[in-house]
């Protein structure tokens, strides 16, 4: 691959002209496997309105009130670490009913936790099924799809993903409106906050239940010398015509003689290759500019500056809105500017938004260690904050998660989309954990911390990320315009 000044492309397979019925064949496939993302959205925002309660009900102290907000983090790391290995030996299909199952015990035991840390353990269970989802859908979703529409196809992650957490801010904030607030007692004894949890039971059912109605992805299936199970999933997807061809190029470039592993990632000279490590710099970025800071504490981030709990509610319900509207955005636009040029767009909005926040709450007076907001600073913070998710769902919110999977080269997609998915996990731990102590110290330092990562993703991009538009999978190589390995 070159950034730019590309050689002709081979041509990709899966882009014949098929049938509108084909084409809405997967269409429906990628939704289904894109299910897995709405139910990462949701399981990572539902803390959010029970937040408070939880720290209410279990006398939490800041420490621990940080851990349990993250824990789901630590177990996400963990599930995206093993997914790729699970994909690999027993299939895409297996891990993606393996997350629906533990995204079910998570919403059970996380809803009727006795205390703190039987809470922490069951969000750490739904956090294994979250990182096995954030793995296997991407990757799932563009070996089935065809290269003129990977880009929209693989943006339905990021689509359900923040749907997932719309949709959970939303029913926090129903379930909390109609007991009167999230510590208060709702239905058959239990509090408003456990009803919050609970309620991930529903989507986790219909995720499993769907994940039975779509096929093994083909390029596992020839991995495995699965061939003619390949073809039949082939014929499905693009039609009878060419699948001789499109094996054989599978084939070439999937099919081994040895055991997936961790070994895979290496280059000819033995060391990580380069392309790793641009995939793993990708979701660290995606995560240090501090967006999950907005959807994980907006609420009492808001409170905190003056807003009442009902108030920040609405806020944080508005900015779950304007995230999905802005990925639509990119939906509609990925396959057309390329991937490259919204990540820039992306960066630049971002840096200077965040900068407005850093400047307006490093400089507001503090009373009682919180910034007090006064004349046209509160409006213009509203603004800023809404503004930045903007530049962040149309561009590094399913931009990333497009590029994890599509870039790599077919033998190492899936333990390259573990590892950088795992350290997103990682990174959005660190972010997460650090910020109410962040928040204690200076919200404009925080804030002036995310801008300056928002500036260095810019000159990361601009530097060493690839275009991949309308690429074959079989013709991602892994070579970057950054020499050997960075």
């Amino acid at each position: 691959m070159a950034g730019h000044g590309a050689a002709p492309m081979e041509e990709p397979i899966f882009d014949e002209d098929d049938t509108g019925g084909r084409s809405a064949g997967v269409i429906r496939i990628a939704i289904v496997a894109a299910l897995g993302g709405f139910l990462f959205g949701y399981d990572s925002a539902v803390i959010n309105g029970a937040v408070s309660a939880v720290e209410k009900t279990f006398d939490a102290d800041p420490v621990s009130l940080g851990f349990a907000v993250a824990s789901a983090l630590i177990g996400a790391a963990i599930g995206a670490l093993a997914a790729g290995g699970i994909a690999d030996r027993v299939g895409r299909l297996a891990v993606m009913k393996i997350a629906a199952v533990l995204f079910l015990v998570s919403a059970i035991v996380a809803g009727l936790a006795p205390d703190l840390w039987i809470l922490v353990l069951g969000r750490v269970i739904g956090g294994l099924g979250v990182g096995m989802a954030s793995v296997i859908a991407p990757a799932y979703i563009a070996e089935i799809a065809p290269a003129r529409m990977r880009g929209r196809l693989a943006s339905l992650q990021q689509l359900a993903i923040v749907t997932g957490i719309f949709v959970s801010l939303l029913i926090d904030f129903l379930i909390a409106s109609a007991a009167g607030g999230s510590a208060e007692p709702f239905w058959l004894g239990l509090d408003a906050w456990q009803w919050m949890f609970l309620a991930m039971a529903v989507p986790a059912l219909v995720y499993g239940g769907l994940a039975l109605t779509i096929p093994e992805s083909p390029r596992y299936l020839v991995a495995n010398h699965r061939v003619e199970e390949a073809k039949v999933v082939l014929s499905k997807l693009m039609g009878p015509e060419k699948i001789e061809t499109t094996v054989i190029r599978i084939r070439e470039t999937m099919e081994r003689s040895t055991k997936p592993s961790w070994s895979d990632l290496k280059s000819p000279s033995g060391k990580i290759a380069a392309i790793v490590w641009v995939g793993l710099l990708l979701s660290i970025f995606q995560q240090f500019v501090g967006i999950n800071v907005l959807f994980y504490y907006s609420n009492i981030l808001w409170e905190a500056v003056g807003f009442d709990e009902s108030q920040a509610f609405v806020i944080t319900v508005i900015s779950s809105v304007i995230n999905i509207l802005t990925t639509l955005i990119a939906i509609a636009t990925i396959d057309k500017f390329g991937r490259k040029p919204l990540l820039l767009i992306g960066s630049v909005g971002m840096t200077v938004t965040l900068a407005t926040m850093a400047v307006i709450f490093g400089t507001a007076p503090v009373a009682d260690g919180t910034p007090v907001l006064e004349g046209a600073a509160g409006p213009i913070a509203l603004i800023a904050a809404n503004l930045f998710v903007v530049s962040f769902g149309m561009s590094w919110g399913p931009v990333v998660w497009v590029l994890l999977g599509e870039m790599f080269p077919n033998r190492m997609r899936a333990a390259a989309l573990s590892l950088a998915a795992a350290g997103q996990w990682v990174a959005n731990w660190v972010i997460t954990v650090t910020f109410p102590g962040l928040k204690d110290l200076s919200l404009g330092l925080a804030y002036g911390l995310y801008a300056t990562f928002a500036l260095l993703s810019l000159l990361f991009v601009w530097r060493f990320v690839q275009e991949t538009k309308g690429k074959s999978l079989e013709d991602m190589t892994g070579g970057i315009t950054a020499p050997g390995n960075l």
